[in-house]
């Protein structure tokens, strides 16, 4: 597809997951041969109106030079005017020209070039040897137009292949927000000021996404657990997803899967895989197959990233953070070098293959985490724009970089830098579900 027809579509995709009706236009578009069943089908098993739409749009700009007009065409068949105005409008005139049958082209018989034996490899395959005899060969030769096209990789995926998962129940699933902020004395971890703004901002958000949200404040380290065990034998098999958002002080701990651990009120600290062990296939056999989706808040240790210099040409907008910016480090020594004998079982716990589960963590691992005490995080706060303004449009994993590229930006005293990032395991296509 022209550049300058991906932008049309890009720049218009709101207006199309809203208001397109795809059910109407696949006759159309595989008539004129803009899709084949196979994509159409993958296209109608992405769920929801607006889940197919938004795929529908995606798998159209892989598609070739004549499948804008062609969809302009579908838009105006099914009467769906207005978006068709509405594309039409913003995209130069195209003359649609009847595709052109393929021209046979001879082949052409040349002597092969003498060369050494160390160039065979380097040998043209569109050069085809003239023999004095021709001796029988164990396996068929290619015909003269399979000279010319290149072979599809056996196994290769392809971009329409990849699946949505479902996310239509309602409510879709439940959300459980811990957020840890006044720590006991005997824990020797500050109170964490600002967080209370981040779990208002993620209880706000996940109830419009259409989650059951629960709320936990200040709990310790057994009673992190006994939520998340509850959480693993209330019964989902009626919901699509789960969400698990963790808001407290952290700490790098030794691990085989995820990363870091986050600490109970007590000052004693759960690690983040013994958190996603709760939910997955094996011990919440009703989330088989299903999103798990973690969101940490939390540092991954007590380094400081100081960043480095970039040149003036690089996509980089300097962004300062605010004079109460805090980090949610413990305050001692939180290397893996350091831990004690007692954290070890808890962080080398075995967990199962660990698919459908994405764990988001504010920053990378072993450094810490800024939260300005008037604003709440850095992470939270960008997480939660960004889903508010692009939920409706983007997939999980581009808005989660969305978040990683604006946090990265930021800067703590003017010195100290952040950067998000997440272990995915997730193996579908995620879309949040939005208000129509």
């Amino acid at each position: 597809m022209e550049k300058s027809h991906k932008q049309i579509l890009q720049r218009n995709r709101t207006n199309l997951v809203t208001d397109l009706d795809p059910e109407n236009l696949y006759d159309g578009l595989l008539e004129k041969g803009v899709f084949t069943q196979d994509m159409i089908d993958e296209i109608k098993s992405s769920g929801t109106r607006r889940n197919q739409a938004r795929k529908l749009v995606q798998d159209l700009e892989t598609r070739g030079s004549r499948a804008f007009p062609l969809f302009l065409e579908c838009l105006r068949e099914t009467g769906q005017h207005s978006l068709a105005e509405l594309l039409q409008n913003g995209a130069p005139a195209v003359q649609l020209q009847p595709a052109t049958p393929t021209e046979v082209v001879p082949l052409v018989v040349q002597p092969l070039p003498i060369r050494s034996p160390m160039d065979v490899d380097k040998q043209r395959i569109d050069i085809v040897p003239v023999y004095p005899i021709r001796r029988p060969s164990p396996t068929p030769s290619p015909s003269p137009e399979r000279e010319y096209i290149k072979p599809v990789q056996q196994g290769r995926i392809r971009r329409d292949s990849i699946q949505s998962y479902k996310m239509d129940a309602s409510p879709c699933g439940h959300c459980l927000i811990i957020n840890n902020v006044d720590f006991k004395p005997e824990s020797q971890l500050s109170n964490r000021k600002g967080s209370n703004i981040d779990s208002d901002k993620l209880e706000r958000r996940f109830k419009a996404l259409n989650f059951i949200v629960n709320v936990k404040t200040n709990l310790k380290q057994k009673q992190i657990r006994h939520e998340l065990s509850a959480l693993s034998k209330t019964d989902h098999s009626q919901y699509d997803c789960c969400v698990v958002i963790m808001l407290s002080h952290g700490t790098e701990v030794s691990h085989s899967r995820f990363p870091g651990s986050v600490y109970g009120v007590d000052g004693q600290d759960v690690p983040v895989q013994n958190i996603t062990n709760y939910l997955n296939g094996q011990h919440c056999p009703s989330l088989q197959g299903k999103p798990k989706l973690f969101f940490i808040q939390a540092c991954g240790g007590g380094q400081k990233d100081t960043g480095f210099e970039v040149s003036p040409d690089d996509d980089v907008k300097p962004s300062i953070g605010g004079a109460d910016d805090q980090t949610d480090a413990i305050p001692m020594s939180s290397s893996s070098d350091s831990l004690s004998t007692s954290d070890e079982p808890d962080a080398r716990a075995t967990l199962p293959t660990p698919s459908d589960i994405l764990v988001s963590y504010s920053t990378f691992p072993g450094y810490v985490s800024w939260r300005d005490t008037q604003a709440g995080s850095w992470y939270v706060e960008t997480l939660d724009r960004i889903l508010e303004e692009n939920a409706a449009t983007d997939d999980l994993i581009t808005m989660l970089t969305m978040v990683n590229n604006e946090v990265s930006q930021n800067s703590a005293k003017g010195l100290y830098k952040q950067m998000p990032g997440s272990f995915n395991f997730l193996r579908k296509s995620f879309h949040f579900q939005t208000q129509a």
